[in-house]
């Protein structure tokens, strides 16, 4: 937070020609937003430049992009009164500045023009309504009339306005607090929270897609847990994700007790975060329990259990990616299949590790094998240290056996050595289930270590298994 000299930090040319730009239009232009913030905060600078005009954004892109080389295309939202240049690494916002009203049932504004302080008003955070100068006058001047850059120093989340107005105008911006809070691990202030905490309801205008957008970027961060957990305090985590705070609270009966599978996802969301930046890997983390809550019993003889939770789990992962309208395609697929198989790895580091258990683990996992390892390892969330010890070194023997299997037998990515075509030729047969039964042999003695994975063992164990079946080479 040492730096004062802002003209210096405008040194790209970017900025010398959207002065001139604004200056030809006679009008006053100015850096806003995360560009700013980000500069105070001494963060890699973003290429993301906001610029609000006190007149038309829209004329003063096409000018400056008119100034460019390669004169970039201007996308221009007549909606929203915004226009977009895109040019080499730069994503450059151009918005007049503007006043807005809210009607109950909608996030979307009535925009009418305004002044910069009217600009700086409508935005959701004080450390977002700050402002640096493009004009010639005053090249450089930060405008911070809500106190952003002490905010800043405090690390704290506040509304310029009351955030009960904030809040309610545009209920998205409960969401984004909390991804601030998360991203830059900063306090919310307490009447802010309390805000959120009334207005929860209000998120019910907002579209799934928006919503699914500041999850992902919470799930992105170093460490998930701390906006998941504000989520949960201001209540808004029920309307988001119902199949998560089901997993809270812990029944006993009979002295018999299960885990907080609530408070315990967390911890392995935040296990996975120190290991990946797959996204899809993060939110198989945060589901991966999500069928314990469904499937919950408590039987006389061994108390608590949750039989088939890793299948219901997935079938709910399918549900819950469609209501929020997230991809339905292979995203989704790696997730469920990641939920379905989270269970193998433990209970194969539980016991005598053997081949063909490793095999079938490394055949069905396919190519996410090391990623089931790596969400099996982040479930690890005893604080017993001995416990943990033995967990993490059986772990450690199951990787080892898997490479020793992989090198071996190459399941991963597993190819039958003999088709069905060259079945039907050796056997003189049209399609049939006999096909199919020695497929499904030679896969069996395959993963069982009856045979190499290789083309010589597999067509002799086929002529044995057609022997078997009555059939006779041609």
């Amino acid at each position: 937070m040492t730096l004062t000299n802002y003209k210096k930090s405008l040194q790209d040319p970017i900025f010398q020609i959207i002065a001139a730009s604004a200056k030809e239009l006679s009008i006053n232009s100015y850096v806003i937003g995360g560009y700013v913030r980000d500069l105070l905060l001494e963060r890699d600078k973003s290429k993301d430049i906001d610029v609000v005009a006190v007149g038309s954004g829209i004329k003063l892109a096409k000018i400056v992009a008119s100034k460019l080389d390669g004169k970039p295309k201007v996308s221009v939202f007549k909606n929203f009164g915004t226009a977009m240049i895109k040019h080499h690494n730069w994503e450059i916002e151009f918005v007049g500045a503007r006043t807005e009203s809210y009607t109950r049932d909608s996030r979307k504004p009535v925009v009418e023009d305004g002044t910069l302080l009217d600009d700086q008003k409508r935005r959701d955070f004080t450390i977002n309504t700050m402002a640096i100068s493009l004009n010639e006058s005053d090249f450089g001047q930060l405008l911070d009339p809500f106190d952003g850059v002490k905010d800043l120093k405090n690390k704290l989340i506040r509304t310029p306005l009351a955030p009960s107005i904030t809040y309610s105008d545009d209920p998205l911006r409960m969401m984004r607090a909390i991804r601030f809070a998360t991203q830059l691990r900063f306090n919310i202030e307490l009447k802010s929270l309390q805000a959120i905490l009334e207005n929860k309801e209000r998120i019910e205008i907002i579209s799934q897609e928006r919503i699914v957008d500041e999850l992902n970027k919470i799930l992105a961060c170093d460490q998930p847990s701390i906006g998941l957990k504000l989520l949960h305090s201001t209540e808004l985590l029920p309307f988001l994700l119902p199949e998560l705070t089901a997993l809270e609270g812990i029944e006993e009966i009979e002295g018999q007790r299960h885990k907080d599978n609530f408070w315990h996802t967390l911890e392995v969301v935040d296990n996975i975060a120190k290991t990946t930046d797959n996204l899809w890997l993060r939110w198989a983390a945060l589901l991966h329990d999500i069928g314990k809550a469904p499937t919950k019993r408590y039987d006389n003889k061994i108390g608590w259990t949750f039989h088939a939770h890793e299948f219901v789990g997935s079938k709910m992962v399918f549900k819950l990616f469609k209501r929020l309208h997230m991809p339905l395609n292979d995203k989704m697929k790696f997730v469920q299949k990641m939920v379905r198989m989270s269970s193998r790895p433990i209970i194969l580091s539980q016991d005598n590790v053997t081949d063909a258990a490793v095999r079938r683990l490394v055949f069905d996992a396919g190519e996410n094998v090391d990623d089931l390892m790596t969400l099996c390892e982040a479930d690890i969330t005893t604080k017993n240290p001995k416990k943990q010890n033995k967990y993490k070194n059986n772990f450690k023997v199951v990787r080892q056996k898997i490479l020793e299997v992989e090198e071996r037998d190459h399941l991963r990515n597993f190819q039958p050595p003999i088709s069905g075509e060259e079945i039907m030729k050796t056997f003189n047969l049209k399609p049939s289930k006999e096909i199919g039964l020695i497929k499904d042999s030679i896969k069996e003695a395959i993963l069982e270590g009856e045979i190499l994975n290789e083309y010589e063992p597999a067509y002799k164990f086929m002529i044995k298994k057609g022997k078997e079946l009555g059939l006779h080479e041609k």
